[in-house]
C-alpha cells in the first residue's frame, strides 16, 4: 500500500509551490508522520510540517429514462507539505 497516491497539480497548489509548499493526494488512513516519512524518502528532501484535510466525495445525480440514479464520488485525503528553506520538488523532471 502506497501512502502517496499522486501529486496535486492545480493552480492553487502551483502558487503554493513558490513558497515551498507541495500538495499530495494521500491514503485516507495515513497520518502526518507517515506522510512526512514517505515524502522525505521518495524525494530526498527535509519536511518541516504537514497539514492534512479529508475531502468528502461529491453527491452525483443523473436523470435517465429509467429514473434518477444517485451516487457519490469517493472520499479522499489531501496533504500540504512544507519543505525546509531552499528545497524544491520537481514533479515534471521524469515526464
Amino acid at each position: 500500500m502506497s501512502i502517496l497516491k499522486r501529486p496535486l497539480v492545480t493552480e492553487k497548489v502551483s502558487a503554493l509551490n513558490e513558497k515551498g509548499k507541495y500538495g499530495f493526494v494521500v491514503d485516507s488512513d495515513a497520518n502526518k508522520v507517515e506522510i512526512k516519512n514517505a515524502v522525505e524518502k521518495m524525494y530526498n528532501v527535509n519536511v518541516v510540517s504537514v497539514n492534512t484535510m479529508n475531502i468528502m466525495g461529491k453527491r452525483k445525480v443523473r436523470f435517465t429514462k429509467a429514473g434518477t440514479l444517485e451516487g457519490r464520488k469517493p472520499h479522499s485525503k489531501k496533504a500540504i507539505v512544507t519543505l525546509a528553506e531552499g528545497e524544491v520538488i520537481d514533479f515534471y523532471s521524469n515526464v
